[in-house]
């Protein structure tokens, strides 16, 4: 773990009042980009507390409107990386970075396709928090809650649960208590800042492979170049797609996927394509995925699933889900290989046998 800025600030030259007032405050016309230094500056200070609740609205509100660019969201991302508490399993799972504000209408099918990657030799590693927000809908911690699942963990304890069980869930409030010791102040803003993007660039297990979500290809372009300027963060290839409700779930019908690695394959160059669901043999909408409790009925669906006990387009998004997490951690050699190996998984109980290893745990 690295020096924690909230303990030891050091300040440059840009507190936010003057970088509200010459650079990003001028205006969404007008305003110009922080460059590293000053978006590195501004962050240390709100982490170290600093600047008062109206600066700080108003520098939420104006980069809002001003939208960051990659070299800012880098500098922010290395500054909360300073007090993130990163715990290392033995092994390197694929880091699920799913928004941390969670999803409203449809089942949270991450748990259940996690499990089934598990059992495909293929680890996750998924973190969030508890009522995130600004939307403060039911994410990872909720069902893993409704599964019985301890999910108040030590950063210690949720990398021997990676290592145990193939599934690790590491809790915000644990391992980046920096970012939420704002969740007053992100809560009186009633909007998204960009605190809801760098907090799922965490990476708290240290992985390698990150997998993520996106609603336009410009942000997955976007957040391609945020990891790429980074100098803190682990990961040497990205899997983004467009997801269910900003979720790490992918979308039934036509998704897009952006792969990106810095190695002889890519060549530290993006590739994107696309996957149509029906063509998979998939036909299912948005509505087939629809729930009345997320929390509990994903809860239900995920037990449902790896049991065997569901034949409908619930195991199929579930297979899905899983194909692209085996895929993205070198389960599967293209993701439709990935598609086969889930279903074994799930066809062989070994899904189930990992969800019954992370009740016990």
């Amino acid at each position: 773990m690295l020096e924690d800025p909230r303990e030891h600030p050091e300040f440059g030259d840009w507190p936010l009042k003057r970088l509200m007032t010459d650079v990003v405050g001028t205006g969404v016309k007008s305003a110009a980009d922080m460059d590293r230094t000053q978006a590195m500056d501004a962050f240390s200070r709100i982490l170290a507390g600093e600047p008062d609740p109206t600066t700080l609205g108003a520098f939420f509100l104006a980069n809002r409107w001003k939208r960051n660019t990659p070299v800012e969201l880098a500098g922010f991302l290395d500054v909360m990386c300073r007090a993130v508490e990163t715990a290392e399993p033995d092994c390197d799972p694929v880091d699920c970075g799913a928004n941390y504000d969670g999803k409203a209408e449809t089942a949270l099918l991450g748990v259940a396709a996690g499990a089934v990657s598990a059992a495909a030799d293929v680890p996750v590693v998924v973190h969030g928090g508890d009522g995130v927000p600004s939307q403060k809908a039911p994410a990872y911690k909720h069902v893993l809650d409704e599964l019985g699942v301890e999910t108040e963990l030590s950063p210690e304890s949720s990398a021997e649960m990676v290592d145990s069980t193939g599934f690790g869930f590491y809790f915000q409030p644990e391992f980046n208590p920096a970012i939420d010791d704002l969740f007053e102040r992100r809560d009186e803003m009633g909007v998204r800042t960009f605190l809801n993007t760098v907090e799922t660039l965490a990476n708290p297990a240290g992985a390698s492979v990150h997998l993520g979500s996106f609603y336009h290809l410009t942000f997955a372009e976007k957040l391609v170049d945020t990891i790429r300027q980074s100098d803190r963060t682990a990961f040497e290839r990205t899997v983004f797609f467009q997801g269910m409700e900003g979720y790490d779930d992918i979308r039934p019908g036509y998704t897009k996927v952006v792969e990106w690695a810095d190695d002889d394959l890519l060549d530290d160059v993006m590739n994107d394509y696309e996957i149509e669901t029906a063509e998979l043999g998939m036909d299912m909408a948005y509505e087939d995925l629809e729930v009345d409790d997320v929390a509990a009925d994903s809860a239900s669906i995920t037990e449902a699933v790896v049991a065997g006990e569901r034949t409908d387009h619930f195991r199929d998004a579930v297979v899905l889900n899983a194909a692209v997490r085996i895929y993205a951690g070198g389960g599967a050699a293209t993701f439709e290989e990935g598609l086969d190996v889930a279903r074994t998984a799930l066809e062989d109980g070994s899904a189930s046998a990992v969800l019954a290893d992370l009740r016990s745990f």
